[in-house]
């Protein structure tokens, strides 16, 4: 072999070495890849495990008051009418015309006080004419008395007959009759004349006069109105809870009762009655009670028709403690009321409660809670059932209360 025939032996060596080379490449790039998948396999399954596994809930952050305790008046209020105790529409009595109309309308009259005056003329002259047919009467039955006096002393000397006594004795008895007959009608016409003038059955305040003097006036026609002014009723609906705090009390004891009432332009309740009726019976459809008290009148503000505040409240509440929590701590489901209460554990438990009334910024609890238990007052929305709270203890009420409701709803935002 030459020398110019090395570098063909070496081009023709490296040629056939190039096909080993890529195959050993090949197959140090298929492992490689394989050990890359099997890395990422094993990744994958360690991350859907992780994502599995359950996750135990966060605990939301909540602020919790424990309930208090006191002694309170039991206090609720309605919507009532002011109604008067009296009230009449004055009608004549008698037929005639109207000869004179002495009322001032709208003002204050007493019992007896003349109103209207209708013709006396008719019924004086009838009550003449009566006065003296009963006076005629009068005379005959006297007659016939003396009669019957001289007959019974004949027939005891058998002078007259006994029929002849027994007929005066029959006359005798059916003038004394004519006469008691004509008595009673001179005293309906006496009556007649009287209601001849239209007086005032009660003292009260009187309308305006719906007649005028000439008018020919009945008994179907109305001459005014006339409605006591003083005490004046207040009449409202009290709710069944109302009725089962105060009704066995109200027939019991009802100067334990207060009413107090407000006028729609007065501010709180200025005017104090008592509790006068309480229905015997509610009504099932709007499950309310009709009740109604008796308010002192002397100022003449109270007119009937008019709308008023009535509050009314039990000061007999002596040993009688009650359970408050804030009003923001209690929710409404549909047509209960509730609150949440947290146990030692933390865990929040829903608590149907019944109200009472209104505290300041307290609602008392009439059923549902006991003392020392905590309830959520802020954050309620954040609670659900089975999962645990981080309560946050803070006051009931107060200005304490107040911003440490403003830290949790911060401390919750932040938590978000």
């Amino acid at each position: 072999m030459t020398a110019t025939s090395r570098p063909d032996l070496r081009t023709h060596a490296r040629t056939r070495l190039r096909p080993v080379a890529q195959a050993i490449a090949t197959a140090i790039t298929v492992g490689a890849l394989s050990a890359a998948a099997l890395s990422l396999s094993g990744c994958g399954k360690e991350q859907t495990a992780q994502a599995a596994a359950p996750q135990a809930p966060q605990a939301a952050p909540v602020s919790v008051a424990e309930v208090i305790t006191r002694q309170v008046t039991q206090e609720r209020s309605f919507s009532g009418v002011i109604e008067a105790i009296e009230r009449a529409q004055l009608r004549p009595r008698v037929a005639g015309t109207v000869e004179q109309v002495r009322l001032q309308p709208g003002a204050l009259v007493h019992k007896g006080d003349v109103l209207f005056v209708i013709d006396p003329r008719p019924y004086q002259a009838e009550a003449a004419r009566l006065e003296a047919a009963a006076a005629s009467s009068q005379l005959k039955a006297e007659l016939a008395q003396a009669e019957l006096v001289r007959a019974q002393r004949l027939l005891a000397d058998n002078a007259i007959a006994q029929r002849d006594h027994d007929e005066r004795q029959s006359t005798a008895r059916q003038l004394e009759a004519a006469a008691r007959a004509d008595k009673a009608s001179l005293q309906s016409a006496r009556l007649n004349l009287e209601w001849t003038q239209v007086r005032a059955p009660f003292d009260g305040r009187v309308g305006k006069a719906e007649v005028t003097t000439g008018n020919l006036v009945d008994g179907n026609t109305v001459l005014t109105t006339l409605v006591s002014a003083n005490p004046m009723y207040v009449s409202f609906n009290g709710d069944e809870g109302t009725f089962l705090q105060v009704g066995k009390l109200a027939r019991s004891n009802p100067k334990a009762l207060k009413v107090r009432l407000g006028l729609a332009n007065e501010d709180g309740f200025p005017h104090e009655g008592r509790l006068e009726f309480v229905d015997n019976q509610i009504d099932p459809q709007a499950g309310s009670v009709r009740m109604r008290a008796v308010v002192d009148n002397k100022d003449g503000l109270l007119t009937p028709g008019l709308f008023a505040k009535v509050q009314i409240g039990n000061d007999n509440q002596a040993g009688a403690a009650s359970a408050l929590v804030a009003e923001r701590a209690i929710g409404t489901d549909q047509n209960r009321k509730f609150v949440w209460v947290v146990d030692d554990k933390n865990q929040p438990a829903y608590r149907p409660v019944q109200l009472g009334t209104q505290v300041g910024d307290l609602r008392v609890i009439t059923a549902g809670l006991k003392a020392g238990e905590r309830v959520i007052v802020d954050g309620l929305q954040r609670v659900r059932p089975g999962a645990p709270v981080a309560p946050q203890l803070v006051p009931m009420s107060g200005p304490a209360a107040s911003a440490a409701a403003t830290s949790a709803a911060s401390a919750a935002t932040a938590a978000k």
